[in-house]
């Protein structure tokens, strides 16, 4: 194997997400930005967001409505 060809691993890596949680991981970079992490992720948190552009969840919920009914 070559010699000087690997980066730097570095085991104490800083995480640092948007919502302000910071967590230790390992990495070849000694700094880490992240928008969204195991704290604010809607997975973990059991949180719905939901973004409707147009209208788009409401004609979809109107579809599934109907198609109760029928």
């Amino acid at each position: 194997m070559k010699t000087a060809i690997h980066p730097v691993y570095h085991v104490d890596a800083e995480v640092h997400c948007l919502c302000g949680n910071t967590f230790t991981t390992g990495s070849t970079l000694t700094e880490l930005k992240t928008e969204v992490c195991s704290v604010c992720h809607p997975f973990f948190t059991g949180t719905q967001r939901i973004v409707d552009t147009g209208g788009q969840v409401e004609r979809f919920r109107r579809r599934q409505e109907a198609a109760k009914k029928a």
